[in-house]
């Protein structure tokens, strides 16, 4: 799954996945619980479902292509396809990757270990209300303790309800890319601001 901010194809993913594998869990700070399981073929009519929600068409491409590439990446080992669960209930799509894995990439300038994400809450009724900030706040401190120094997630420059959610999950714009990706904002947080903002 692409956002047209970022049309990526070959990227990375940390783990190889199945049907078996543990989810990523943890609590955002607030009292909700996030967990971030594996893909699996069971939630690829799910996520068309998200797909074809306003708030998630406006952002990312065509559908049947996205879906396919969510399936492609189910078994790869370039892309860590996960389902983001609120109390136990779907309620996103997260996407991890590291750009030092792909050629010519063009945020392979970030530092060595620096790992990207992207992200989209399907459910409507919960667009507006936190998660988006909290989701990435609460994975990127899971990435930072398994020993990623950075990082980085890339919004479109008009995608404005996403930046805010970034900067209020730490995140800081580094720099506005184009690139065969798009056009977005390069935003970053780095491992000891992550910690900062836990401590606040």
């Amino acid at each position: 799954m692409t956002p047209e901010s970022g049309n990526r194809f070959s990227e990375k993913v940390m783990v190889k996945q199945d049907d078996s594998a543990p989810s990523r869990s943890g609590w955002d700070g607030s009292g909700s619980r996030y967990d971030f399981r594996p893909v699996t073929e069971k939630d690829l009519p799910m996520i068309a479902a998200w797909l074809a929600e306003p708030h998630v068409a406006e952002w990312w491409g065509n559908a049947e292509t996205e879906i396919a590439q969510v399936r492609d990446h189910i078994d790869s080992i370039s892309v860590e396809p996960l389902i983001v669960e609120l109390d136990g209930r779907p309620i996103g799509y997260l996407q991890s990757y590291d750009p030092h894995l792909e050629d010519g990439h063009p945020y392979s300038d970030q530092p060595f270990g620096t790992l990207g994400i992207d992200l989209s809450i399907g459910r409507p009724e919960l667009v507006g209300r936190g998660h988006g900030s909290a989701t990435v706040r609460q994975f990127a401190e899971q990435l930072f303790e398994e020993g990623a120094p950075r990082v980085i997630i890339d919004p479109h420059p008009s995608n404005w309800r996403a930046i805010r959610a970034y900067e209020k999950a730490g995140f800081k714009a580094i720099g506005r890319r184009q690139s065969e990706y798009g056009d977005v904002v390069l935003m970053a947080i780095d491992a000891e601001e992550g910690d900062a903002e836990e401590g606040r």
